[in-house]
Order: structure tokens, then sequence, then C-alpha cells
């Protein structure tokens, strides 16, 4: 029995691989792409679906996304994961090793692969811990996890405080060519830290977390960096101030890249407004100027990437005074309408920012995905960039219904996704 065939008519393609906006059409047959173009032929016994003048874009490939699972499956399952990515158009996740039972040998690298396959309508990768039990002591099997399937090791959101430990981490992955993944944060200057540093946290009472704090480690692993010729992803980077070293670290061809988070990108430290913890982050929401510079530096390539921080936490983890609420929102179903506010605000060319969700994240992790070409994986996403959507967080399909967009109105809403040729997502049903 031959593969189904699917013809994409009347799209508007968006593929940051070939700088190609415009109209066109995709052929797909069983989980790959077979053409794309202007025009494309096919069979009489191929199925037509007519986008409407819609973008048709390769699927969202997110790096920095956490569950419950393992353990805390009430935060978030894999299973309920998974739907929420594919609502939001997240086609490809990259699971954090942060979960109660921390993802730090091989088996469960191997145990979050299977499960994922089995359980979560989009494409999950597992990242290994860099330390054992994530607790910056002693490098985990960096090795073993590698041959299961890791695509990279993280410490996630716990700084590895020793320098040292640091560097070893970094030497023995660039044994393998391995990508180690660091949230810059020093542990000594953040600690306690509620939000960023300044007049606002002044005078709403709460402890802040300086910029310097990002600066000064991110410093520290790009110098590990250039000394063990590791491949480097600084992760989530939140302040202006940092964006020089890593644009002089990129110019010196170090393999150096940075992700950002959505909500840095369109929040700033206002949004806590009166003591909201829906806007309490990890890393913390810093001033204007600290966002503008962020998307400036998205549009000249010093950031690469662009990820949800998908952190979810329970309403009852949220709703508690300011100091004693958790860190961390969910964010898969947000990822791309939020990141939609930069190009309708003229702030940023759709390319660009495709380009960052997509091809990018692919490109550091040695993906075929993220681009709309012939014998690519047929991940794709079908979006009405215009439409309004007034978000109720209340609906969200995440078991962890809290977001700093509750309430605000975005623009652009995914119609279907699908996933190796399959159509995992319809707005419709």
């Amino acid at each position: 029995m031959s593969e189904a065939l699917y013809h994409f008519i009347n799209a508007r393609l968006v593929d940051p691989a070939t700088q190609f906006d415009g109209p066109g059409e995709v052929l797909v047959q069983g989980e790959t792409i077979l053409a794309s173009g202007p025009q494309v032929e096919a069979g009489a016994n191929a199925i037509t679906i007519n986008c409407d003048g819609h973008a048709l874009m390769p699927g969202l490939i997110d790096l920095h996304v956490s569950t419950g699972e393992p353990g805390e499956e009430q935060r978030e399952s894999l299973s309920t994961a998974g739907k929420a990515a594919v609502a939001g158009g997240v086609t490809t996740m990259v699971l954090q090793p942060d979960t109660q039972t921390v993802i730090d040998d091989a088996a469960l690298v191997d145990f979050i692969t299977r499960r994922g396959r089995d359980r979560s309508l989009a494409r999950v990768l597992a990242a290994g811990a860099l330390t054992v039990g994530l607790k910056g002591e002693r490098i985990a099997e960096l090795g073993l996890m590698a041959d299961a399937g890791a695509v990279m090791f993280t410490n996630s959101d716990r700084p590895i405080v020793s320098t040292r430990t640091m560097q070893r981490c970094m030497s023995y992955a660039s044994a393998f060519d391995a990508l180690v993944a660091s949230r810059p944060q020093d542990a000594f200057l953040s600690e306690g830290g509620m939000m960023n540093m300044g007049e606002l946290s002044s005078r709403l009472g709460l402890a802040g977390i300086s910029s310097a704090a990002e600066t000064i480690a991110a410093n520290r692993d790009i110098q590990l960096a250039e000394l063990t010729g590791a491949k480097l992803l600084l992760d989530m980077i939140s302040s202006e101030a940092t964006l020089p070293r890593i644009a002089a670290a990129k110019a010196q061809g170090l393999d150096v890249t940075a992700s950002v988070s959505v909500h840095h990108l369109t929040l700033n430290e206002n949004d806590l407004g009166d003591y909201r913890t829906f806007a309490k982050l990890s890393p913390p929401l810093r001033g204007e100027q600290d966002r503008l510079a962020l998307i400036e530096g998205v549009k000249s390539g010093i950031l690469d990437v662009i990820v949800s921080g998908h952190d979810p936490r329970p309403a009852e983890e949220k709703r508690l005074p300011f100091d004693e609420a958790a860190f961390g929102a969910s964010a898969l179903e947000t990822l791309l309408p939020a990141a939609l506010i930069l190009y309708h605000e003229g702030l940023i060319e759709l390319l660009d920012l495709i380009r960052a969700l997509t091809l990018a994240p692919a490109q550091i992790l040695g993906l075929p995905q993220g681009r709309i070409a012939a014998g690519a994986p047929a991940d794709l996403v079908l979006v009405d960039l215009g439409f309004p959507i007034r978000f109720d967080a209340s609906r969200m399909i995440s078991k962890s219904r809290n977001s700093p967009y509750d309430g605000r109105t975005l623009q652009g809403k995914v119609l279907s996704t699908w996933v190796a040729g399959k159509k995992v997502f319809s707005a419709l049903d």
C-alpha cells in the first residue's frame, strides 16, 4: 500500500533556509517533503490541502522545555506537553534534565526518548545532565548518554559553581563534539533574588538579581569554551550587557551560540505589575532597554535561537506571596503567537523571526528539520498570522495553566500542525 500523497496549495511559504517568503506549494509523501516551490506537479492521486493564503512554515524546534515526567506528572506529562506543543506549532522539543528523577544516565535518556516517542505528538529529544543529580559536583556519564541519544548537556537552571568542574565538563564534552548548554547566572550574586535588580525592585521591596550575575557567568563559560574547544550554547540570555561578549566570542571564531526566551523579547520588569507571580521567571524579566537590545540581538544574529522556556508550575506554587511563589510559566502554546508580536510591531522581519524558531535550532543540533525542502522531514505548521487571540490561560492544554500573557491580545493562530507527514493538530477539530 503506497503512502498518502499530500499537495499543499495556495500557501504563503515561509522558509528561512532558502530565504523564501511568497506564494508556493509543497508536496509531501509519507514522512518526507518531496518538493516545494512556486508550483509543484502532483499526480491525480494527491490529496489537496488548500492553505487559503495562510503561512506554511517549518515546525518550530524548542530547545528549552521542562516537564514533570518522570516524578512530577502533576506539573506536566510528556503527553500533555506534546499536545500543548503541537497546538502551538512546536514539532520538536528538547527536554531539560531537571525532573524529579534527574536525567543523568543513559538508561534515563533512553527512557525519555522511548516514552516521548510513544506518548508525545511532538518529537521529543533529551538533554542530559552535566553533573550527577544536577548538584554541580561529579560529572555525569556524558559519553554514554550521548550514545543513548542525548542531543546536548546542561545543568538546567542550576549553576555549576565550581569553575574546575565546568572546565572538566566542557573538556569531556569536546572529546566527542557534544553541545554544552549553560544558563549563565552567578550563584552567589543571584542567591535569594526575586526579580531584576533596579529601581522597581527597590520600590516593591523585593530582592533583586543584577544583570552582572549573568554577564560574569557568561564570561567565565566563554573563556572555558575557548580553553577546551567545547561547543557552547549560552541559554536564555536576558541582559543587554551580555551581548557584546557573545558577539566578541563569535567574531573570535569560537563555537558559541546563544538563545533567548520569548518572554524576554516581549515583556519587561513592569509586567510584574502589583506582584504578579505569573510573570515571575528565571532569568528575571529585565528593563525595557534590555528587551529592545535582545530584539536587536536576534536581528543581528548575536542571539541565534528563540525558546519558550516552558517551565509549568501548578496553581498552588504560583498563587502565593511573590517571594514564596515558584519561578516559571507554561509557554509552549504561546511561543509562536507571542513571538509574532515582534513581527506585527515591525521590530523584526518574519523570515528572521522564523529562522530563530526553526532553522537555527536545527543547525545547532544537526537536525534535518527546520526547512521546507525536498528530502526534509515533513514537519510543518500552517498559521493564520493575523488572527487575533484574547489569550485565556484557563483554557491552556498544558496541565499547569499559568502564563504572563493571560488576558492579553496576541495575533497569530496555529491552524494545523504536521509531524512526519501526519496531521497531529487542527484548530477545527
